[in-house]
């Protein structure tokens, strides 16, 4: 339901083809007069009679696309580019494969759409990085969802909270006249109460501001006293004619009302309304003077933009202003909202996202790119319509996640940032292109980056979460940093983290490092163990013609088949590891040798300082 809200009341996706015929009449009949769903079943009935063609599968393809029913959609698109079919097609394919979660697929529908558009600003940023899945799905969370009880079983989103009332748009009016797109009822606007137990009750509708045809999504004003809607144009009789189809075509317009005696009233039209396009989703900025919207009026982008429009302190408007590149594309970018901060949210069909409508945000303070919100605000569906209320803490998104359009509440996740910067300890040097990781408390990678020409690595990390920062650079021993953990959300924390260089002794016969400690009965490098034998690695690296045997030892606790058996896999394993770090297998070997050959010869009566002796790795210098 909320597409007539993205896209326009009345506009087709789908162009028309040449390969209409007397078979397809009553189908495309009710294409255009946009009743798809009966539209699509015209169309499955040529092709049970074995008369369909590609022009069929792509009216069917397009009729599940308008629906948003992404199986049906994305069965029909595979039908439809047996023939050669337009960019936009497999651009629209690419999206329903997207929302199937079919990435690699929709990548290579991507690849055709980008082949035949290479400088529309979708292909450009697929070109640029075609496999942004994983980074996404990477990011720290910056919200947790919770399941509302305000759901119908129609489509409800677009929710946004004023004081306790809950306002959004739903369409659930079982006495409302069914509109043909959906087989659902006409949107209407509602409210209801936030209770203190986080409840929501008493959902009713606005009755002054709804009409019989489509409203909603509302803004209103800091004060409670002036809200901003959508509603159709026919609730001005405003509309264009289509006698071929007998139609009458209407768009999304803009209304405001102000609040009198706990009623709305003086319900006007915006001056900047027009038959010729729409103009819908409206967000007001905390200080009244600016209202962001979505239209596809001259000089947007693509098929619909996020715009602004100043408000005076009379009330007039000024010229609306397109937002650029940076949030529009040439998709569809609806459903903008704007934060106390100048923070903007928004919904985009055509920027790099996990479904075919994402959420994104973008501060309009800086120069900074929009940036997807990322799980679980977002999925591989639809998810679209984010407001917040920064007085109460929590927010609402709207998305088709389980099937229908449902509002899910939003929980604020406790955020701050870690800043590293990695230096040299002896000398205070900046180290750049320094290898930094942050890990979690059971010791997962969570993420890795180099360092810039600063020294500098920063991480978003959630507070009250246990982390450490492990650096480590070429010439230097790495090492781990323990994050202070932070229990204020948005702000940050610094890790020095000062690396010691390697300066490693190194005799005619063998490196010697510090013990390579083993964990009990296991063969596997430890952290600690790593740190060491880093240090042989950059050995090795600074001397090419070295090559180096290893022998590991085991104390005489536990039989001599035993020791002898471990301490041999734990040589391999410690080759394995310098192998890794890029050393030719030429230039190291190892062997296990048990308690055979103990440093300190104890026998039964070692002391913990002599066991701790002859458990030991040895470096020689074969030549």
């Amino acid at each position: 339901m909320k597409k007539i809200h993205i896209i326009l009341s009345f506009v087709l996706v789908s162009s028309f083809l040449t390969a209409q015929n007397k078979d397809t009449q009553i189908a495309d009949k009710l294409f255009k007069k946009f009743e798809f769903i009966a539209a699509s079943e015209a169309y499955l009935k040529l092709v049970d009679a074995q008369k369909a063609d590609g022009y069929v599968y792509r009216q069917l393809a397009d009729c599940y696309y308008n629906i948003y029913n992404t199986k049906e959609a994305t069965k029909w698109f595979a039908k439809a580019i047996e023939e050669k079919q337009d960019s936009e097609l497999y651009y629209r394919y690419a999206q329903m494969l997207k929302a199937n979660g079919n990435y690699a697929e929709s990548n290579k529908q991507m690849q055709k759409f980008a082949a035949m558009q290479p400088n529309d600003l979708r292909a450009k940023a697929f070109n640029e990085n075609p496999n942004y899945i994983p980074r996404l799905l990477d990011q720290t969370k910056s919200f947790d969802l919770k399941a509302l009880d305000i759901n119908s079983d129609k489509s409800d989103f677009g929710a946004i909270l004023h004081d306790n009332t809950i306002y959004f748009t739903s369409a659930r009016n079982p006495s409302g006249k069914t509109y043909g797109w959906t087989k659902e009822p006409f949107l209407d606007i509602y409210k209801a109460d936030l209770n203190e137990d986080g409840t929501i009750t008493n959902s009713v509708p606005v009755k002054e501001l709804n009409s019989k045809y489509h409203d909603g999504s509302v803004t209103i004003s800091q004060d409670g006293n002036t809200i901003y809607f959508t509603s159709d144009s026919f609730r001005e009789n405003s509309f264009e004619k289509d006698k071929a189809n007998k139609l009458k075509l209407g768009r999304n317009n803009l209304f405001k009302a102000t609040l009198e005696n706990g009623k709305w009233t003086n319900i006007t039209s915006l001056p900047f309304n027009s038959k010729d396009y729409s103009t819908g989703n409206p967000s007001l900025s905390k200080d009244g003077k600016t209202l962001y919207f979505s239209s596809n009026m001259p000089g947007s982008i693509g098929g619909v933009d996020i715009w602004k429009v100043a408000i005076s302190e009379t009330g007039s408007y000024g010229t609306p202003e397109n937002l650029g590149k940076k949030v529009n594309t040439e998709g569809n970018e609806s459903f903008p909202f704007i934060t106390s901060e100048n923070v903007l949210y928004f919904s985009s069909d055509a920027k790099q996202g996990l479904g075919a409508m994402d959420v994104y945000s973008i501060d309009l303070k800086g120069n900074a790119e929009a940036k997807n919100v990322g799980k679980p605000v977002n999925s591989e569906k639809d998810d679209f319509a984010f407001t917040f209320n920064e007085s109460k803490n929590i927010g609402f998104v709207s998305s088709n996640r389980n099937g229908n359009d449902d509002i899910l509440g939003l929980l604020p996740v406790c955020n701050y940032e870690v800043n590293t910067i990695v230096t040299n300890l002896k000398t205070g040097t900046i180290l750049a292109d320094a290898k930094v990781s942050i890990l979690d408390d059971k010791n997962n990678v969570i993420a890795t980056e180099q360092s810039n020409a600063k020294g500098e690595v920063s991480y978003k990390v959630e507070c009250e979460k246990n982390y450490t920062i492990q650096a480590a650079k070429d010439g230097f021993e790495s090492n781990s940093f323990i994050v202070t953990k932070s229990n204020n959300k948005g702000g940050s924390t610094k890790v020095d983290a000062a690396l010691n260089p390697i300066e490693v002794i190194i005799t005619e016969t063998e490196v010697i490092l510090n013990p390579i400690y083993f964990e009990y009965n296991k063969s596997n490098i430890t952290q600690q163990g790593a740190f060491e034998l880093d240090k042989l690695v950059q050995v090795l690296k600074n001397n090419d013609k070295l090559v180096i045997f290893a022998k590991s030892h085991t104390d005489n606790r536990g039989s001599d088949k035993f020791n002898l058996l471990l301490s041999d896999k734990r040589a391999k394993a410690t080759v394995q590891y310098i192998i890794s770090k890029g050393i030719d297998t030429s230039r190291i070997s190892g062997k296990g040798y048990g308690e055979t050959e103990p440093k300190v010869d104890c026998k039964e009566n070692c002391t913990e300082e002599e066991y701790s002796q002859n458990r030991r790795s040895e470096f020689l210098i074969v030549k």
